[in-house]
């Protein structure tokens, strides 16, 4: 019940506190599995846009049948 009373975070939030962190601090190892994760989602961010997409085609070739 207590989380609908914190504040939702703002969209794009993760990513600007991901790209503020201090690299210098991180080993070879963690920055190699910072890559490897932030890929995953490019991958991830790229399959949605193609779902995305998708359904809109889908959406404008049935609401344009007729014309």
């Amino acid at each position: 019940m207590f989380e609908d009373l914190e504040p939702r975070p703002q969209r794009g939030e993760a990513l600007t506190a991901l790209s503020r962190e201090d690299l210098d601090l991180v080993s070879v190892g963690d920055l190699q599995e910072r890559i490897e994760a932030l890929e995953r989602e490019i991958a991830r961010s790229r399959a949605a846009i193609e779902a995305k997409q998708s359904k809109k085609n889908a959406a404008d070739a049935l609401f344009n049948f007729g014309s």
